[in-house]
């Protein structure tokens, strides 16, 4: 592949991108796609309708001035941290890669291209292994400025992960102190309860904690498998949804249940007082539609008086069989994956090897549409296997097209199928918490797409496609040090069209456009309202391998910076803006994934620093080399560092901070408020939070408590917005008031 053929590709991409920023920039300004571009400021404010105005048909960047001008506090209150911690790794990742794009592309890339002394074609007919440091004598004195290059890059990267791990702890311990009546700090989850024939579960959780947590216990809350009554409560929930969106606004009886929408009023549900009425007729209800005890799971939610009681009795083990009365911290109300909460504790190992097999085999199975990308990077290969396509290959501009664009494109289009997989393995396996499920899918879907993007591409590429690598086994070191400056044209490509033209896909939102206009014009039943969430599970892979792949190729193939640069800005932006307009924070993490992004980047110098010293070897460098050991052995040391310094605040609580919190709630005098709000949090409803139907539960003190269907929160009484409320208008801006 030449030069030119990696300009035909940047061309297209770039022809794509400005098209569709184009198009978004006029799309968004038009009032049928407000529900589309900003679908997150529907839900906390009104739709205004504005007179037509010529300006909406002409491109703006006032999107991008509004992403740029935001602060930081606002993506807390609007994303929550986990936004936030988003949006450090796009900062981290544009900062690190605009130091080795200047030390790489000012000193690397000219000591590369001059490497060997020969004569040069024109530019656009150079080779790009004319770029990288394969064309660098063996033995030549200028490898010292690759060895230069490397300490830069790792030294500054090390400095800047250091500030944004501190950063991102402070945030963290901010966001735990700023959420004092977060129910999930009294609360934990108790699993795998002993059945006694005596009683109930809900008979043995009270008698065990009464009897061991005496002074700390409060009461509990039992987990029921979905029945009817779960049944009710969900046609219910997709009732309101149907409603809301074909209902006309009319006037309200205030005594009678509404789905937070227009509609007629209904005596479905009645509203009902917390009496002895009510409690028979729920208890009646649990046991008829429940099936009595054999609905009822080997699960409870268990509240306690105080945090700090809680998160001692997380931590302990209650009994000498560790497979009964398995504790830990229960998730937020809203983090809650409720599904899952009934699986046998037992079976979750079971479960957990049974995904990591199938994901494994999944993997081996996605070797199939690799080794086909990596053939059609290579027109002699391609001529053999087709010969009918002989002629059409020996034009200049399809086979720049076949080879610099096709490839990356056919495996984007096959990698469309890895979330949703990753996503069903991470639910198979059991996460109680939907932050957890999510959490566990983006590792799953990260080393997935760095080990066939990256690794699997550079040994079918590179080593398996020749067959004189077996015929000694010495020359497998030398095969495997050249092999990525090697595949240089393939992750180029794949940078230009997974990169860049894939962000462009992202501002556009493509697929809610098509379903808002098929909705609205061809089903007639309108406009397209689904709330979305971030999908971290899929952008926080795509970021991450995006700088694996920048850093292993830095100073091997400088010319790959730039486009890399480029994506990081892109991505700035794009993302700012998405999570300000479109993405809805259903949950919080508490800023969870950042672990995961710090280790990863370690993981990425890390092998940048063995492919070096690889590299070096075999350029028969032994002064560069030698030099690289250290500072492997200082990045190792540095990640430890980090680990001990840092990790712990992600892994745990503070008990700390939980005691102070205690302690001033008690001395407000909220302990009771606390409570009772406490105790109607953890309400085992399948219904989303969008729907405004909302179904209360059982406000007593002591005992289990049950979600009822039939106490039903009065209208008006909706909890608070914590957002800011907007004005959204069909110009396409949004206004606070």
């Amino acid at each position: 592949m030449n030069l030119a053929a990696l300009l035909t590709s940047a061309g297209i991409n770039i022809a794509v991108c400005v098209v569709l920023f184009l198009l978004y920039s006029i799309l968004r300004k038009q009032p049928s796609n407000v529900n589309v571009y900003f679908g997150r400021m529907l839900t906390i404010s009104k739709r205004r309708s504005d007179l037509f105005n010529l300006e909406r048909f002409v491109p703006s960047a006032s999107w991008l001035v509004k992403a740029w001008r935001t602060k930081e506090e606002d993506f807390l209150t609007v994303g929550g941290l986990d936004s936030v911690v988003f949006i450090r790794m796009l900062i981290f990742s544009l900062r690190i890669f605009s130091i080795a794009a200047v030390i790489c592309v000012f000193i690397v890339l000219p000591v590369n291209y001059h490497g060997q002394t020969k004569d040069h074609p024109g530019i656009h007919d150079e080779s790009l292994e004319v770029f990288t440091i394969l064309n660098v004598h063996e033995g030549s004195k200028w490898l010292w400025t690759h060895c230069l290059a490397l300490y830069i890059i790792t030294t500054s990267a090390c400095i800047l992960l250091y500030f944004e791990y501190n950063h991102v702890t402070r945030l963290r311990l901010a966001y735990i102190i700023g959420s004092s009546s977060n129910p999930s700090h009294f609360t934990i989850v108790v699993r795998a309860i002993p059945w006694s024939p005596e009683g109930s579960y809900s008979d043995s959780v009270r008698k065990f904690f009464t009897k061991y947590h005496a002074s700390s216990y409060l009461s509990h809350q039992m987990v029921y498998r979905s029945g009817k009554v779960q049944k009710l409560m969900t046609d219910a929930g997709k009732m309101c949804k149907i409603l809301k969106d074909v209902s006309v606004e009319q006037s309200h009886r205030p005594d009678l249940f509404h789905c937070g929408m227009s509609g007629g009023a209904t005596d479905s549900f009645k509203i009902l007082t917390n009496d002895s009425e009510s409690v028979k007729g729920k208890s009646s209800l649990i046991d008829n539609s429940l099936g009595g005890r054999k609905k009822v799971c080997a699960a409870a939610f268990v509240f306690f008086k105080t945090r700090c009681a809680a998160l001692v009795t997380s931590k302990v083990l209650h009994s000498s069989n560790p497979m009964h009365w398995v504790t830990d911290m229960a998730p937020e109300p809203n983090d809650v994956y409720w599904s899952n909460l009934w699986i046998p504790y037992g079976q979750l190992w079971i479960r957990k090897l049974a995904t990591l097999l199938a994901t494994i085999a999944f993997m081996l199975v996605f070797l199939i549409p690799v080794t086909f990308v990596q053939g059609m990077t290579a027109l002699k290969s391609l001529e053999k296997k087709f010969p009918a396509l002989k002629g059409l290959l020996k034009k200049n501009y399809v086979s720049q097209v076949i080879t610099g664009y096709l490839p990356s494109v056919v495996l984007i289009v096959a990698f469309y199928i890895v979330p949703p997989v990753m996503m069903l393995f991470s639910t198979v396996e059991g996460w109680i918490s939907r932050s957890q499920r999510k959490k566990s899918a983006c590792f799953k879907v990260l080393y997935f797409t760095i080990w066939n993007v990256f690794f699997v591409n550079v040994f079918t590429g590179s080593v398996i496609s020749q067959l004189s690598v077996f015929s000694s086994v010495k020359d497998i070191p030398a095969q495997l040090a050249n092999a990525i400056p090697a595949q240089a044209k393939f992750f180029m490509t794949y940078v230009l069209s997974s990169g860049w033209a894939s962000l462009a896909c992202e501002l556009m939102q493509i697929y809610p456009l098509l379903c808002n206009y098929f909705r609205r014009f061809i089903l007639r039943k309108g406009r397209y309202n689904d709330s979305l969430s971030f999908p971290y599970h899929t952008e926080i892979p795509r970021v991450l391998l995006f700088g694996f792949i920048g850093f292993t190729c830095s100073i091997l193939v400088p010319l790959i910076l730039p486009f890399l640069l480029v994506y990081f800005v892109l991505a700035y932006f794009i993302y700012r803006n998405q999570i300000l307009n479109v993405y809805i924070a259903e949950y919080e993490s508490g800023g969870q994934y950042w672990p995961m992004i710090h280790n990863t980047v370690i993981i990425s110098l890390v092998i940048m620093q063995i492919i070096a010293l690889g590299v070096f070897g075999l350029r028969k460098s032994p002064i560069a080399s030698g030099f690289t050991i250290p500072l492997l052995i200082f990045t190792i040391l540095f990640n430890e560092y980090c680990r001990q310094q840092f990790h712990p605040l992600f892994k745990n609580q503070v008990a700390e901070i939980l005691i102070d919190m205690d302690q001033k709630d008690e001395e407000a005098g909220r302990m009771e408020e606390v409570y009772q709000q406490l105790h109607t949090a953890y309400c085992q409803s399948p219904l989303t939070p969008d729907v405004s139907c909302s179904f209360g539960c059982s406000t007593r003190i002591e005992g289990d408590i049950n979600p009822d269907p039939e106490n039903v929160k009065p209208p008006g009484e909706e909890p608070s917005q914590t957002n800011p409320s907007w004005n959204v208008t069909f110009d396409g801006e949004a206004d606070r008031k």
